[in-house]
């Protein structure tokens, strides 16, 4: 068919027995953005990944250009064939430069074989100009902040040249105005004819970019259509079989006693926090907002002991206490779900099960010796609260969608005699039924009196589920709101002040 780049027909996928793809279609044309939508769990990144070489699928057609690829994919033949994928979670190496990432296994290289570093420096420079980044190419990746890692994601993509490319959640860790740079970049994309796959769950994006819609349920086809015939309440209630009628659920509770007091925090880490203070109530909702790199998360990490404290004190329910790691943190009830869940709150390698239990090994343990038979009940009872999607408890966490991911990461503290939780950008990167899912379980934790902190980069989720705000600007705080008196332009206000 003319101008048609990519159909997957009847495509079929399962895993230790369980269907992820049952019988799905999909096709991308030629200078177009077809966003591909669902719940965590529904199969679009198992479709990606099958588009990309990196599964192969158990039946179904795949024609790239209208020729049928007869044979199974490897990511190596599908780059080949002009497909390029910015995968949702990171995939660069850490201890290697920019530009050594951007062109990973294409190096430049003289005729001896020895490497061009300058060369290959200024061919990354040129890419990283495309999206206003001002990095050094010879920056060692693992320097550099999230957002800045996705974006350079996003270059090594673009750097191959690829006819189809796959956009996997590619705003997730991004500022609003790397959002822009990344959405002129699309732009130009598509007048050279290339077709873009793009997966978000940030939907309010998609008016701005997107041409036709494709949405997935439970594994399954349910429609594709032109997005400006359509809405995005229609675009939910597709995603999951339902009208979602509360996009944030929110609880009125009194406020407690003081639970926790941070005195003149200061960090060296990231920007440096400095002379962060502030009060957590019990029963209380408490939002950290502003621009990315304005210190709320060097704030959390400092607080939980992932990171050391310059100066400051951290008292907990009227004590002192002395935080040196997050081991000491967790023994005092204090939690925090971290920002980069794969790196930071999950051993992807192991099960759900063992994640879960992780933090709470004396809990399922007696004379040092784990009792599996109460891992797994206390796992199974953790993924039936949460709403998991998985096979079982015994399931490697790596197999799992984003979404549940994160569920998985807050499920291994409510299992614990928490006194203050903290969450980092919770819900980054899940869909908007699963979001709601763990705003039910911060209202949970405010009902019970626990004191909430989280920071959020979306805004109306600040102001959805907030009590009060507190706002950051280069490392200090700005101002405190109270959230029913406040909107998202006196936040931005506030957060823009040097």
């Amino acid at each position: 068919m003319a101008g048609e780049l990519l159909r997957a027909e009847h495509i079929n996928k399962a895993f230790s027995g369980v269907l992820a793809l049952q019988d799905v279609q999909f096709d991308l044309k030629t200078g177009e953005v077809h966003a591909l939508l669902g719940e965590n769990g529904a199969g679009k990144s198992t479709l990606m990944k099958i588009i990309s070489g990196v599964y192969t699928r158990d039946s179904g057609d795949l024609s790239i250009k209208g020729e049928k690829i007869t044979h199974d994919l490897s990511p190596h033949s599908a780059q080949a064939l002009g497909i390029g994928i910015i995968h949702q979670e990171l995939n660069l190496c850490p201890h290697l430069t920019v530009a050594e990432n951007i062109f990973l296994n294409r190096e430049f290289s003289y005729a001896a074989g020895v490497l061009n570093k300058k060369k290959q420096n200024e061919a990354a420079r040129q890419y990283l100009d495309q999206l206003n980044l001002d990095i050094d190419p010879a920056t060692p990746t693992n320097k550099l902040p999230v957002s800045k890692q996705q974006m350079v994601e996003i270059c090594k993509t673009l750097s191959m040249n690829a006819g189809i490319v796959i956009m996997d959640e590619p705003t997730s860790a991004l500022t609003e105005k790397e959002i822009e740079d990344l959405f002129s970049v699309i732009a130009v994309l598509k007048q050279k004819g290339k077709g873009i796959i793009y997966i978000s769950h940030r939907l309010e994006e998609l008016s701005r970019i997107v041409d036709r819609v494709t949405v997935l349920r439970d594994g399954k086809y349910v429609k594709t259509m032109n997005f400006a015939d359509t809405s995005l309440p229609e675009i939910i209630s597709l995603m999951v079989g339902r009208a979602l009628t509360e996009k944030f659920p929110r609880i009125e509770t009194a406020r407690g006693e003081k639970v926790l007091e941070i005195k003149n925090l200061s960090s060296p880490h990231g920007v440096g926090v400095k002379n962060v203070s502030f009060e957590l109530y019990k029963g209380e909702i408490l939002a950290f907002a502003g621009l990315m790199g304005a210190g709320r998360t060097e704030t959390v990490r400092a607080i939980s002991g992932a990171d050391k404290m310059s100066s400051g004190e951290i008292i907990l329910n009227g004590k002192t206490l002395a935080i040196r790691s997050p081991r000491d943190a967790i023994n005092k009830g204090l939690f925090c779900a971290p920002e980069d869940r794969k790196r930071d709150g999950l051993c992807v390698r192991m099960t759900l099960a063992e994640n879960i239990t992780l933090p709470s090994l004396d809990v399922i343990s007696k004379l040092g010796v784990i009792i599996n038979k109460l891992e797994e009940e206390k796992s199974a009872a953790m993924v039936n609260s949460l709403k998991i999607k998985t096979p079982g408890v015994n399931q490697y966490v790596r197999n799992l969608s984003g979404g549940n991911q994160q569920k998985v990461v807050v499920g291994k503290w409510l299992m614990r005699n928490a006194q203050v939780v903290i969450f980092d950008e919770p819900t980054r990167g899940i869909d908007v039924a699963s979001k709601i899912e763990i705003y039910n379980i911060i209202n949970d934790l405010k009902k019970t009196g626990i004191g909430v902190m989280f920071v959020s980069s979306e805004l109306p989720e600040v102001l959805g589920i907030s009590d009060r705000i507190i706002v950051m600007c280069n490392g200090k705080i700005t101002k405190e709101l109270l959230t029913k008196d406040t909107n998202q332009e006196e936040i931005v206000r506030y957060a823009t002040q040097y």
